[in-house]
């Protein structure tokens, strides 16, 4: 598959007059295709709802433009689900998914009316007491098979090192607990695999929580209201990886559905989705200009962004395709490091990459960097995070969100006699 940029170097050229890079760039144009295919696969199932994970990507402007979808949110924490409500989201357009959670948490996400997902049975009383002695009537409780997850195209990942959700036993033994104290429509939550790239892993994952769902109901006699597939649905960041098709996957969950809930008279089981990654990756990129070359034992092109601004690279050794703007039908015949300027040897972009000759000056384009880039974003040696833009489909720029300041990074001392000496 061929990786080409959704903004061209004139454009970037005009952008930079008012926004100097690195800046994150996305492309409401392909966000919008995206969700309409998202929805499109699922339209089978009258109560399909994707619940956009907050966490990859968590800029107002990009959280609102989804809800224009219907779309709800995927919170984990007190400070997300503070988005949604600011943005007007509330009850079962709210999904509380946390683990470890913190007491306070709870009771806002109960005030909120949003849907809480337990990560583990020993929750139940601790989330009762924080939701004021009441539990909500709906809840969720989040399922882990353990084992090691497989596909045909092998290891998936491996549930049984997770921390996350609980075992058949004590998803059985806590529906019934939490029937007997008052909560009368339930949810199955389920993350197995991170990032798969194969439109086997939602329909495989579908049947067996479909299959689940009936066990429970047959043991307890809950009501199983929804079943949430969660994320793990992937992107292909390399050019040889072939992209996931998501209508494809939505005839394999309708068949798995049809197969599996329909004879056992669950056809009434709305599926819900929170696709973090699947739905922005693609549609977000880091623009950072060359600024350095060095010429060592190895190449290297020294950018304006490092690490700070996109850390997969540096953390995971995750690939990000890269394009240098406007040499796009330029043959890659030099092979460079692209490195930021951070103190650590990790701070790469790519390592030995084949790509066009690059000279100072030159905008790169870092593919990908949609979901889990900004927001994984940090401070280290004092560098500041980058603006975010949204590329228009009228072809416009808006600033969604600023550049950070010194002032911001020294905010929290803000008062004291050291702040006050500090060169602004």
């Amino acid at each position: 598959m061929e990786k080409k940029a959704f903004v061209t170097k004139e454009q970037v050229e005009e952008i930079v007059k008012t926004c100097p890079t690195p800046f994150y760039l996305y492309d409401e144009a392909g966000i919008r295709r995206n969700v309409e295919n998202v929805k499109k696969a699922f339209s089978w199932n009258p109560g399909f709802r994707e619940y956009f994970a907050v966490k990859a990507t968590p800029n107002p402007s990009i959280v609102k433009l989804l809800a224009e979808y219907d779309c709800g949110t995927d919170c984990a924490s007190r400070t997300e689900l503070m988005m949604a409500k600011a943005l007007g989201l509330s009850g079962d357009h709210i999904m509380f998914s946390s683990n470890d959670t913190p007491f306070e948490e709870y009771t806002y996400a109960n005030e909120l009316g949003a849907i809480i997902n337990l990560d583990d049975i020993t929750h139940i009383d601790f989330c009762e007491e924080a939701c004021g002695g009441k539990l909500p009537e709906t809840m969720s409780c989040r399922y882990n098979p353990g084992g090691v997850y497989t596909l045909s195209n092998g290891i998936m990942d491996n549930p049984g090192d997770a921390k996350y959700g609980m075992t058949k036993a004590q998803m059985i033994e806590a529906y019934k607990t939490l029937m007997e104290k008052g909560v009368k429509h339930f949810g199955i939550h389920a993350f197995l695999a991170s990032n798969t790239v194969t439109n086997e892993y939602y329909p495989k994952l579908a049947k067996e929580l479909f299959e689940l769902a009936i066990d429970l109901r047959n043991e307890t006699g809950a009501h199983i209201a929804f079943i949430n597939l969660s994320g793990g649905v992937g992107v292909a960041y390399k050019p040889d990886q072939t992209p996931n098709d998501i209508l494809v996957i939505g005839e394999g969950v309708r068949k798995a559905y049809e197969e599996t809930l329909v004879p056992a008279g669950m056809d009434d089981i709305a599926i819900y989705t929170e696709m973090g990654r699947f739905m922005l990756a693609p549609y977000g990129a880091v623009v950072t200009k060359a600024i350095h070359e060095k010429h060592i034992y190895k190449e290297y092109i020294g950018v304006d962004a490092c690490a700070v601004n996109l850390m997969r690279p540096a953390i995971y050794g995750a690939y990000h395709h890269i394009t240098v703007l406007g040499k796009e039908n330029e043959p890659c015949d030099h092979v460079y490091d692209v490195t930021g300027s951070l103190c650590e040897n990790s701070d790469k972009f790519a390592i030995d990459r084949e790509l066009p000759e690059i000279e100072m000056g030159d905008y790169l384009f870092i593919h990908d960097a949609g979901a889990h880039g900004y927001s994984m974003g940090y401070n280290y040696n004092g560098k500041l995070k980058c603006a975010e833009l949204l590329l228009k489909e009228d072809g416009s720029v808006d600033l969604i969100r600023r550049a950070e300041t010194a002032k911001d990074y020294y905010a929290t001392f803000e008062g004291t006699d050291f702040y006050n000496k500090l060169d602004f």
